[in-house]
Parts: structure tokens; sequence; C-alpha cells
């Protein structure tokens, strides 16, 4: 456990202000959300210092049987770091000393430390931060990464706040979100380390934050080769279907940072992680800061708007 009095992780736990020191943690060709968050926080740098972006492993098949984008944990971590150069690209973004290969398998149930270049770098980030100037980590994959960086040097436990994207909402009948699920014993770590966290869960909270293609035609599509690709990824993705939106998740912790007025949140004991991937109760746990509410409007609003003036 991190050794914060519960009056440090308070003031930790408030949004920040200023411009803010943060990494992203990316399974990003898992999806089609990840790269809307990494195009928006590099549009916000008036407001977000992006010093780095790690790749994070992800594997489909165990959920997703017919999905094959993946072959294991770490071939979806090389696929995600490969799509990280192409959103870069399209943004005349150079990668080097920017983007960093992640871990190759999950931390599991043996709470075992997966060495990466990413965990390295964000123990290095880590340690010149403090609990008066944290780290931000905006985490919107599998928490592996960062919780072998917390076993590897638990002295920065108290040095960083990870914004985190995983599990759904704390009433919800049930935990099994991706993120959360794909590395259950590193999610465990991550909740009972005592880092100061704020969670985003997806089921009940951040499905509110969705699209539809129209939207992206007319706001996302005609600006800029980034723009393109974007609405290109999220069209192929409708497949034609008509009456369908997309829950572009990724984007919610990205937006806590940006104005935390567009997530509600509340202070909360943090919750236990089963084995079995439920939620927990123990009101003699430490704090966390909870969203339970996404203001889809403003988010999407300051996402076009970014777009458009970068690119018209």
């Amino acid at each position: 456990m991190a050794s914060l009095s519960d009056s440090e992780r308070l003031r930790m736990l408030q949004p920040p202000s200023g411009r803010v020191r943060c990494v992203l943690d990316t399974d990003t060709y898992n999806e089609i959300d990840d790269q809307f968050a990494i195009v928006q926080m590099l549009l916000s740098s008036d407001r977000l210092d992006l010093q780095a972006i790690y790749a994070a492993p992800f594997f489909l098949a165990p959920f997703f049987p017919t999905d094959d984008r993946s072959e294991s944990p770490g071939h979806g971590m090389e696929l995600s770091h490969e799509e990280i150069f192409r959103v870069l690209g399209r943004m005349q973004v150079r990668p080097e000393g920017l983007v960093f290969r992640g871990v190759t398998d999950y931390v599991g149930p043996e709470k075992t430390v997966r060495e990466a270049p990413a965990v390295d770098d964000l123990i290095a980030r880590a340690r010149v931060s403090s609990r008066e100037d944290p780290l931000y980590v905006v985490a919107i994959a599998a928490i592996s990464n960062v919780a072998s960086a917390l076993i590897k040097a638990p002295d920065i436990s108290d040095k960083i706040v990870v914004v985190w994207l995983a599990g759904n909402a704390l009433e919800w009948p049930d935990t099994n979100e991706f993120n959360l699920c794909q590395d259950v014993g590193g999610s465990q770590v991550i909740l009972d380390s005592g880092v100061a966290l704020v969670l985003l869960p997806c089921l009940g909270v951040v499905s509110h934050l969705v699209s539809t293609v129209p939207e992206i035609e007319r706001h996302v599509e005609p600006y800029g080769d980034i723009g393109q690709f974007l609405a290109e990824s999220f069209k192929e993705l409708s497949g034609g279907r008509v009456g369908w939106s997309k829950q572009l998740w990724d984007m919610a912790p990205v937006a806590w940072l940006l104005n935390p007025e567009w997530c509600e949140t509340v202070v909360t004991h943090t919750p236990m992680l089963t084995d079995q991937s439920t939620w927990s109760v123990d009101r003699t746990r430490h704090l966390m800061r909870y969203a339970y509410r996404i203001h889809r409007d403003p988010i999407f609003r300051d996402f076009f708007t970014k777009l458009k003036e970068k690119y018209s």
C-alpha cells in the first residue's frame, strides 16, 4: 500500500489544475476508440503534456472466439504499437522517444512482473514526480503495464494518479468488462496497491459516450488525413447497419483530465475485485474517485472543434 494519508489521497484525487503531465497506456489496435483518445490528447496540448504512449497487450479470442485480430497478448501489443505509429504518422507527430512497447503477457493471478520498455519508462517518469506534482497515467487497456510497474517499483505508488477505464458500474450485475477481465490479477494489483485512482466504469456510465456514422462523416471525415482515417475505421465497423451507434469508450478518461465537469464523480471506497471478476464491498478500504455520469455532448464538441481548427 502507498503511504498516503487520507488528506494526501484526497488532495491527489482532486481534478488537476493547469497543464497536466501525463502518459497514455493503450491497446490501440483492439478497437477504434483508442485512436480517438490519442488524437484528442494530441490536439489538447495546451492542457495535456503527453509525455509517452505505451502499447498495451490484448487478446480477444478467449472472450470473442470468432475474433482473430491477435494471436496472443504479445501479438496484440505489437499490433497496437504499429497502430500508434499509423495514428501519429497521419498527424505528422514523430514517435521517437514518445512511443514504447509494453509487456507481452498479463500479470496474472501470480501477480508476476512483466518486463518491457514501457514499464521502465513509467517507473522513471514517476520517480521524478511527487505527491504535489503527480504523473497522470491514462489507462484505457488491460492494466498489465501499470501493474507491472507498481509491483516492480512500489515506491511510485504515491507519485502517480491512475485514470482508468475499466469494469462496469459498481451497482451493475457483473463487471465482466474487457479491460478488467483480461488481466484480473493486474486489476487486483491496481485496486489493492493504494495508488490514487480515478475509475471510469464502462456499462452504466461511459456507455453513454456514443456517436453515429452521420455525425462522424460530418464532423471528423473532412479534416485531415487523421480525420479520414478515423472515419473510415468507424464506418467499416458499422457494416452499413441502420440505426447503429458506437461507444467511443476511451475518450472518457481523457475528458476527465480536460474538464472534470464533463465526467461527474464522487469519492468513495475502492472496491475489492474477486477472482471471479465481481465487485466486493469493504468500507474500510482506501478512497478513490469514481465517475457516475458522463456528459456526452461537450466531450464530442471539444473533439470536433479542435479537429476542425487544426485541419481546416
